[in-house]
């Protein structure tokens, strides 16, 4: 979907710059960019964008001038439909229980993707004169706060891959769960961890909660704040 969007955009002045957060990287990543884009695509194997911008889930979009200013933080950011259409996904016959609820949960998450697209289109025609381009101090007034926790869990997130990456698979777990523990609200984090254990995200004895289980106890509707577009 973020292909279709550059290739409207992109001969009016506009880079659409896509990045996986994902500790897999070229691996786990590559195909699905191969496969899909042709515009830049990147790999932040380490979750720089987590510690740098305050991206605590995805996929979150920010928007950056000519002149390298911010003028929109990190929000959630749907231009389309991406990837699976959950609305009209079938399940086949025998499709364990636990992946039936998950589609269950998936197809109640709020979204507004006309809506983010519309406002895009409104800031590249109209740039800073955009009702949806802030100022400076309206982007640090929707950004996420960032106490001390939030770098201690940058920290101890790091921690826990490069343990991961050397073969030290059991000593990382501590390391991600203390990641977990100080930055609750950070999804990347806990999804990471998650998927190392099981592609799906499910229950696992290294930690005490999962995707599906997390998810219900917020409300699905609460998995991204509402668009403030």
């Amino acid at each position: 979907m973020w292909q279709e969007v550059r290739n409207e955009l992109h001969p009016q002045g506009v880079e659409i710059v896509t990045v996986a957060l994902d500790t897999g990287g070229v691996e786990a990543a590559g195909p699905f960019i191969d496969s899909a884009t042709e515009h830049p695509s990147l790999i932040d194997e380490a979750h720089v964008l987590d510690e740098l911008l305050g991206i605590v889930n995805v996929p979150s979009g920010v928007w950056v001038d000519e002149d390298g200013v911010i003028v929109r933080p990190p929000e959630p950011a749907f231009p389309g439909r991406v990837g699976i259409d959950y609305e009209k996904l079938e399940l086949p016959e025998g499709t364990p229980q636990r992946l039936v609820e998950m589609l269950e949960e998936t197809r109640k998450i709020r979204i507004d993707p006309q809506r983010y697209l519309e406002a895009l289109r409104d800031w590249v025609a109209n740039g800073s004169d955009s009702r949806f381009a802030l100022s400076p101090d309206e982007v640090i007034e929707r950004s996420t706060p960032r106490p001390p926790e939030s770098s201690q869990a940058a920290a101890s997130f790091e921690l826990g891959q490069h343990l991961h990456r050397n073969g030290h698979i059991d000593d990382a777990v501590q390391w991600f769960r203390e990641a977990h523990r100080l930055q609750p609200d950070n999804w990347t984090y806990r999804r990471q961890a998650w998927s190392f254990l099981d592609p799906f995200q499910g229950p696992s004895e290294q930690y005490e909660s999962d995707w599906l289980t997390d998810v219900r106890k917020i409300g699905a509707e609460n998995y991204y704040p509402a668009a403030d577009l």
